[in-house]
C-alpha cells in the first residue's frame, strides 16, 4: 500500500468537508496544495492500485488517474444552473469496460462525501442505441431471466438496483413479457451506500470496495456480453 492511500479516504473527505463551507474560488486556489496533497494525489494512487485488481476482473477494464479521466473533476458547470457555486464537494472515481466510450461503457464506481461513501457498477444511463439494444435483449425471455436471478441475487446481499424510471412499458414493446419491469430501466446498475467509514479508512479502502466491486460482478458480465459485444 502506498503512502498516499494510509489515510485515505479521511484527508480526502477532511478537505471535501472544507471544500464545501468554503466554495468558492478563492479559498480554492489559496488552498491548492492541500487539493494536491489531499485529493488529487490520494485520487490517483487509488485508481493505479485499483486499476491493478480489476484488470483480474476485467482485463479490458480502462484506469487513467487523471482529471476527466477515471477522476472526475471538482470544478462544476455552472452557465445553466441556479446553483453557481464553483466545486462539486464529491470525489467521483471511476473505472470502465473499453470496449466503447467512457459514457456508454458498464463500469466500476466509488463516490465520497463527507458524511457518506457509495460503491456502484453498472450503467447509470443508457445512450439510445444502448436502451434499444437493452429493451431488445431484456424483451427475451432467456436473457431477462438471466438478468433477473442476477439481480435478484444481489439484491438478497443487500445491494440497491437503480435506473427504473419509466412507469409505462415503452411503445413497440410487449408489457406481458417474462419480466416486463426491465423494460422501464434507463439504465441499470447495482448501489451500495454507506457511513461507516471504519471499514474503509486507514488503508482499507482498496480492498473493501475492490470486495464489493468483485459481489456486484456479475451485472457488469452480463452488460458487457449482452450490450458491448
Amino acid at each position: 500500500m502506498s503512502t498516499a492511500l494510509k489515510d485515505f479516504p479521511k484527508k480526502t473527505r477532511a478537505f471535501l468537508n472544507k471544500l464545501s463551507k468554503n466554495n468558492n474560488r478563492e479559498w480554492f486556489e489559496a488552498n491548492r496544495n492541500l487539493y494536491n496533497s489531499n485529493f488529487l494525489e490520494p485520487c490517483v494512487q487509488f485508481i493505479v492500485e485499483m486499476g491493478d485488481k480489476l484488470q483480474d476482473l476485467d482485463p479490458e477494464i480502462v484506469a487513467i488517474p487523471k482529471i476527466d479521466k477515471s477522476i472526475f473533476r471538482l470544478h462544476r458547470d455552472v452557465r445553466f444552473s441556479k446553483d453557481k457555486t464553483p466545486y462539486k464537494t464529491n470525489a467521483g472515481l471511476y473505472f470502465w469496460n473499453g470496449k466503447v466510450k467512457k459514457m456508454e461503457a458498464s463500469g466500476f464506481y466509488f463516490h465520497l462525501e463527507p458524511k457518506l461513501f457509495g460503491v456502484g457498477l453498472g450503467m447509470y444511463m443508457f445512450p439510445p442505441h444502448l436502451l434499444k439494444k437493452y429493451r431488445d435483449v431484456v424483451s427475451k425471455p432467456a436473457t431477462a431471466k438471466e438478468l433477473h436471478q442476477i439481480i435478484r441475487s444481489l439484491e438478497k446481499k443487500g445491494y440497491s438496483i437503480g435506473g427504473k424510471k419509466f412507469k409505462k412499458t415503452p411503445k413497440g414493446y410487449d408489457p406481458n413479457t417474462l419480466y416486463p419491469g426491465y423494460l422501464l430501466f434507463e439504465g441499470i446498475y447495482a448501489w451500495y451506500e454507506g457511513n461507516d467509514f471504519k471499514k474503509i479508512d486507514d488503508g482499507k479502502a482498496v480492498n473493501v470496495i475492490f470486495k464489493i466491486f468483485k459481489d456486484m460482478l456479475p451485472l457488469h458480465k452480463w452488460l458487457v456480453k449482452k450490450l458491448l459485444n
